[in-house]
């Protein structure tokens, strides 16, 4: 009982950590989302409060900030271990010296944790702050609206942000207001939006608009192509909308995680270490007791012999290591290969030298997002970059040789020339296509972009172009380049421009949207010049090289453009006469009006004309990398990093982008894993998939949820042995799901980087997280630990500032613990030379200089070691691999410090006992300069390249101890340090406890020298 009551406040630890959680459970409890009702013009009706509005990444408020700092310090062994032994210092029968030598150390180093996240929490206000005061030029949607009205009734919106997929989304007005007479009239009518409660699905949306003063009243259902999403971007022209979710409430920020405190794997492995450092003190203090026969009040000898090695677990390790995290956090942003790097996170530099799985998005991230058309092929002739300007003439000489084309007939077929070929192709190019030219005034008042009327000015000054897909406006902006321009677009018909001026209209008779499905997009125009009705279709090669006539060289050129990263897309035409055109045109109004199948019937009716067509030509377009993505992607493979694509485009994109940015090696197979409906189906693929070696997995989002539902660890055991894979159509949940199903199933540290507030949560999600400055906005720097701004500068991050932090850091943390070890072993001899008494060696200024100003400068300067120059580091990449294996750090390496440790405290304190005198306090005075001595030569020893700060901090360290030598007469005898006889004695303890380890360490560098050193000599 006695025993029990002694250590009782080691028992609560376990106690005190779950009454934190339970509070922080408390915090933690979300609000139940609830569907509500919005009236226009009238707020103060709707029942639901909108959430505040603005961008928060940070992790406390005010109230919270101390005793959320607290609690994640105390969550610590160490910490939580040392505030029990400061506390006991106020029990009379368990003090041991002064109060100040225990809570000064530890107000110390809350005080610098306390001011280091402060700091942090402070620069993210300031960032947060600016994000939510920034005046944007650009419609950035900011509270998820409905769509009420336009000047054009539809709108495009860009979701990149949001859900990863560059097609812009067409986005339709609500009938009822989009009718309305005059703007005004949005607050003059009695209206009401119905909205289902906040939900994460950005695909789907449920709601209703009713208008009351009307007679009868008007409902009309609205859905996901009325909503205009939070962090889209209106893509042109103005758009007014009613707001029903903002803040917590909106899809992006519900979405994304909220952000967590991110603690290092390094950390976590000392803190396994001050366990296994507790546990030895206390064996060591039970031991004690016990050899002096559990006489007296033996459990209050116990507790006084715990207090006495206390020292063991050193209180500076934690405040040491925040202070190097602290460097190197400032050494990233001083580094000015990779300039703009902002560290966010303080706390986890040493994460960037253990990744083993990086994470990246693809659209802002790895390529450009900017389309360039690239090749052109006919048959028998191609045109690249180099020869554009081939066709720009052929397209001159057609505009001004030939005369507008007759209506079809039963003719033969003669072989057309060049420049026919030539036109006809770039005709089909500029036809077949979901682009719409926009003109904008930018002249508008206060600045506003307005829209011009498209017959005013046709000017390409102030033309752009949007549609559904950078793929059709690059082909668009390339016929531009070439002499034939889309100057105008409706619904009912469009216009090109030729070179010298003419226009030429077309009238749009039919148009079938590209699917996913069918792989491809047509469209049948008139010639409203000669009457000439053509069907022009367009798609991927698997999908029409069964509908072309026959050919011998589409499929070996589409693999020649594939192999050089290029999407490709066949163009082919078809001539109709207008008896054919009328009968299609019967058949397809009749399937559409079908009731049941009508997709089905549609399409075969579409499919009905999609035979013998003739093909025009094969393009290929190139989305545009970022800058040395392809020799950073081979650093990191070298590195042994398996890279994971994640992106919410498109399986053809994101396949054709793994190939162009080499994440893909030239010599590996892609498996493309079929789509899965259920649980028979993904069994039946699994089944496939482990049957192909080395090769690189590229997988649905759809697919990737059925199989993770049914066989989530035969999956990710797989898909962990292909050295890349590619998760297409990713919802930013999935995206985050997957990381942390990685760490689960692997344990292995997890980095993701992305651009977007899409990757928010998957950037939050990893171990590491890295944010690059987009040019679409910061959300994911700004929540990201470390922000970057091009993709390349990853290999430097973690090739030479993820090397240097986590052997810096695992180099000092192990030195400190030897410092404690050190004078803890001499401590325990001391105890047992003088009959196991509990009877401080070192008291007062001597244990508190002792780990402060005696040893600290050396012993931090190990933040500025290296063992390899950043060159080579960047050269030979295959050094990382021995990082993630946690070999700086471990057990091993541990007892071997514990073995120096218990050496050097074992000489130190039995030669001191051996050479003193006559008095006690020349023990003290020469086991004391002998451990200083010892650290300073330690820490030379650890040094593997000096740096000028290091030899300063050892002189600046010696210099104050021999000027404190004058002011420590309660400790020293004055008289006798300044004798010869001090010197040699403390020479000759010094030189046994340090001169073996020297001789061991040329040894082993002689005949086992590390595997960087042969790049360094």
């Amino acid at each position: 009982l006695s025993l029990q009551s002694s250590l009782a406040p080691f028992t609560q630890l376990t106690r005190v950590s779950a009454c934190c959680d339970w509070l922080a459970n408390i915090c933690r409890r979300k609000k139940e989302h609830k569907a509500r009702t919005v009236w226009l013009g009238c707020p103060e009706k709707c029942e639901e409060k909108y959430p505040r509005n603005a961008i928060k990444n940070q992790k406390y408020n005010f109230f919270t900030f101390v005793p959320g700092v607290l609690y994640q310090q105390f969550k610590f062994f160490l910490n939580l271990y040392f505030l029990v032994v400061s506390c006991s210092q106020f029990v009379p029968e368990l003090k041991i010296g002064y109060l100040y030598t225990y809570w000064a150390p530890l107000g110390f180093v809350m005080a610098v944790t306390i001011v280091r996240e402060a700091l942090d929490e402070f620069r993210r206000y300031q960032r947060d702050e600016e994000m939510n005061s920034q005046l944007y030029s650009k419609l950035t949607i900011r509270g998820e609206s409905i769509f009420l009205t336009t000047p054009y009734s539809s709108c495009f919106v860009r979701t990149d942000q949001l859900d990863g997929e560059t097609d812009w989304k067409l986005r339709v007005a609500v009938c009822c207001t989009q009718r309305l007479p005059a703007l005004g009239d949005l607050f003059a009518i009695s209206a009401h939006v119905y909205a289902q409660k906040p939900q994460m699905d950005i695909h789907s949306f449920e709601g209703t608009f009713t208008r009351e003063d009307s007679d009868p009243s008007i409902h009309e259902s609205l859905g996901t192509e009325n909503a205009l999403w939070a962090s889209t971007v209106v893509a042109s022209g103005t758009v007014i909308g009613v707001v029903i979710y903002t803040g917590k409430e909106t899809r992006s920020v519900m979405n994304t995680s909220n952000p967590k405190n991110k603690v290092g794997l390094l950390d976590l492995e000392l803190n396994r270490l001050t366990k296994a450092l507790f546990f030895a003190l206390v064996v060591l203090s039970v031991v004690m007791v016990a050899l002096q026969g559990f006489i007296g009040p033996w459990y209050r000898y116990l507790f006084r012999f715990i207090l006495l090695f206390s020292y063991i677990i050193p209180i500076s390790l934690r405040v040491n290591l925040d202070m190097g995290k602290a460097a190197y956090g400032w050494m990233i942003m001083r580094d000015d290969n990779i300039p703009g790097t902002v560290v966010r996170t303080s706390t986890i530099p040493e994460e960037l030298g253990r990744i083993v799985y990086l994470l990246t998005d693809k659209t802002g991230t790895l390529t450009k997002n900017e389309m360039v058309f690239k090749r052109l092929h006919l048959g028998t002739v191609s045109y690249g970059t180099d020869t554009m300007d081939e066709i720009q003439n052929h397209i001159i000489v057609c505009a001004s040789r030939y005369p507008p084309k007759v209506k079809a007939t039963s003719a033969p077929k003669v072989r057309k020339s060049v420049h026919s070929r030539i036109h006809e192709a770039v005709k089909a190019i500029a036809l077949c296509h979901n682009v719409t030219p926009v003109y904008e005034s930018r002249a508008g008042v206060n600045g506003e972009t307005e829209y011009a009327e498209a017959d005013q000015d046709f000017s390409d000054e102030n033309r752009t172009y949007q549609a559904s897909s950078p793929d059709e406006v690059a082909l668009v902006q390339w016929t531009q380049s070439v002499g034939l321009t889309l100057v105008s677009r409706d619904l009912s018909s469009m216009q090109l421009k030729t070179p010298g001026g003419q226009i030429l209209p077309f009238i749009i008779l039919q148009v079938f949207p590209f699917t996913s499905e069918s792989k491809r997009m047509g469209i049948i125009v008139r010639d409203d010049s000669s009457g000439e009705i053509t069907f022009y279709m367009k798609g991927a090669d698997v999908a029409m090289s069964s509908i072309v006539q026959y050919n011998d060289w589409l499929e070996e050129e589409c693999g020649n453009m594939a192999r050089e990263g290029l999407r490709t897309l066949v163009v082919a035409k078809k001539s109709l006469t207008e008896e054919q055109y009328q009968d299609f045109e019967n058949r397809y109004n009749q399937a559409k009006l079908s009731v049941h199948d009508r997709s089905l019937k549609v399409a075969a009716v579409v499919e009905s004309l999609e035979r013998e067509m003739e093909l025009l030509c094969l393009t290929g377009v190139e989305d545009q990398l970022q800058a040395d993505v392809r020799p950073t992607l081979e650093m990191l493979r070298n590195a042994g990093i398996k890279i994971w694509m994640l992106t919410g485009d498109k399986l053809e994109t994101a396949t054709c982008i793994a190939k162009s940015s080499h994440l893909v090696s030239r010599n590996q197979d892609v498996h493309i894993f079929r789509p899965v409906t259920n649980r028979g189906e993904a069994h039946l693929e699994l089944n496939a998939f482990r049957r192909k070696h080395d090769c690189t997995l590229v997988i649905s989002g759809d697919s990737l949820e059925v199989c993770l539902k049914y066989y989530e660890h035969e999956f990710v055991e797989l898909a962990c042995q292909c050295p890349a894979v590619v998760c297409c159509r990713c919802s930013p949940t999935q995206k985050a799901q997957i990381v942390k199903l990685l760490q689960q199933h692997t344990g292995k540290r997890t980095c993701a980087i992305g651009d977007g507030g899409n990757d928010v949560s998957m950037i939050q999600a990893a171990d590491c997280g890295i944010g690059i400055v987009g040019k679409e906005g910061k959300q994911a720097s700004l929540a990201a630990d470390f922000s970057i701004t091009q993709f390349k500068h990853i290999g430097r991050l973690l090739m030479v500032h993820g090397r240097n932090s986590y052997k810096r850091s695992a180099a000092l943390g192990q030195f400190v613990i030897h410092r404690g070890l050190i004078i803890s072993t001499m401590q325990a001899v001391f105890s047992s030379v003088f009959y196991f008494a509990s009877v401080p060696l070192y008291q007062g200024f001597l244990m508190v200089g002792y780990a402060t100003i005696y040893t600290m400068f050396p012993v931090f300067s190990l933040v500025l070691d290296q063992d390899v120059k950043p060159e080579t580091a960047i050269l030979y990449p295959e050094l990382y691999k021995d990082l993630t294996k946690g070999r700086s750090l471990s057990f091993k390496t541990f007892l071997i410090w514990v073995l120096i440790s218990v050496y050097q405290g074992g000489i130190l304190m039995y030669g001191g006992l051996l050479l003193f005198e006559s008095e006690f306090v020349h023990v003290v005075a020469i086991s004391f300069t002998a451990l200083i001595f010892t650290e300073l030569l330690m820490v030379a020893l650890t040094v593997r390249t000096w740096h000028w700060l290091m030899v300063v901090a050892e002189f600046l360290s010696l210099g104050c101890y021999v000027a404190s030598l004058a002011f420590l007469n309660e400790y020293f005898d004055v008289t006798f340090i300044i004798t010869v006889t001090f010197l040699w004695k403390v020479s000759a303890i010094t030189l046994v406890s340090c001169l073996p380890l020297y001789i061991l360490k040329y040894l082993k560098r002689k005949f086992s020298p590390p595997s960087y050193s042969k790049l360094t000599s």
